[in-house]
């Protein structure tokens, strides 16, 4: 970045002498030469900012974007109650760029990658409102769907004049308790790295008009029923799977014991 910067500054240094040189020249000349210096400063403002663009990268069932993880893992059967299938990251995504990055990469295109998805959604909402929503339209299948999940996380995450901060109904720590290892007892700290475990459903899997729709738990001990009901579904032809239901995720959780100290 510094090399890119440097090696700017000394070619608008070169393009100003020109300029200043050439200034008994013709007006036509000078705008060409104000011209190529134009652009040289938008070509070098366009390297600096692919260089400051985290780098994205997929190693088998591994995606990295700059220095975050999110690794998914195991597969469904019939055991309902045990964990079997995985995804372990780092780190939540940091903004709406990384969401997009890592669902598209990787996680998108498995139903357990997918699911793994609505804590990180939730989190984004909690921090901000207007990117989380932005994350779950792109993770969910239709804006009912969206609006459905906004409308109770406006009021769950959010204080407000009628759910004011210290209100117990506002669970900022909603996330949290769908990860490994948070619990109330513990203030909803989960283990690190950060882990969501999920099984099948009996429900299993549906042909449905347009696509397959497929039934999971997300396996969670922020409520008295482990099992945290998902529906997840793929459109014929498409490489992506959606959420296409989760209330579950989103009821309320067990109040916490404690304060809360947040998630990278």
């Amino acid at each position: 970045m510094r090399n890119i910067r440097k090696t700017g500054s000394l070619i608008l240094a070169a393009a100003v002498i020109l300029v200043t040189g050439c200034k008994n020249t013709n007006s036509n000349a000078q705008q060409t030469i104000t011209g190529i210096a134009n652009s040289l400063q938008n070509e070098i403002e366009n390297m600096a900012q692919q260089a400051n663009e985290p780098q994205v990268a997929v190693n088998g069932n591994t995606i990295t974007y700059g220095d975050h993880s999110y690794t998914v893992s195991g597969e469904f059967n019939d055991s309902y109650k045990v964990p079997t299938a995985f995804v372990t990251f780092t780190n939540f995504p940091a903004n709406y760029e990384e969401f997009e990055a890592v669902y598209n990469g990787l996680l998108g295109k498995s139903i357990q990658g997918t699911a793994a998805m609505i804590p990180m959604a939730i989190e984004l909402y909690a921090r901000d409102a207007a990117v989380g929503e932005k994350c779950f339209n792109l993770l969910c299948n239709g804006p009912a769907t969206v609006s459905g999940i906004v409308r109770i996380l406006k009021t769950k995450l959010i204080p407000s004049q009628y759910g004011p901060s210290g209100d117990p109904y506002i669970q900022r720590y909603m996330a949290a308790a769908l990860l490994k290892g948070a619990n109330a007892n513990n203030a909803y700290s989960p283990d690190m790295p950060y882990t969501v475990e999920m099984a099948a459903s009996p429900n299993g899997v549906h042909n449905v008009t347009g696509g397959t729709d497929t039934f999971i738990y997300i396996l969670a001990d922020g409520w008295d029923t482990r099992q945290r009901s998902v529906e997840i579904f793929q459109a014929e032809g498409s490489p992506l799977y959606k959420v296409y239901n989760c209330p579950s995720c989103y009821t309320q959780c067990k109040n916490i014991k404690g304060e809360w100290a947040g998630l990278q």
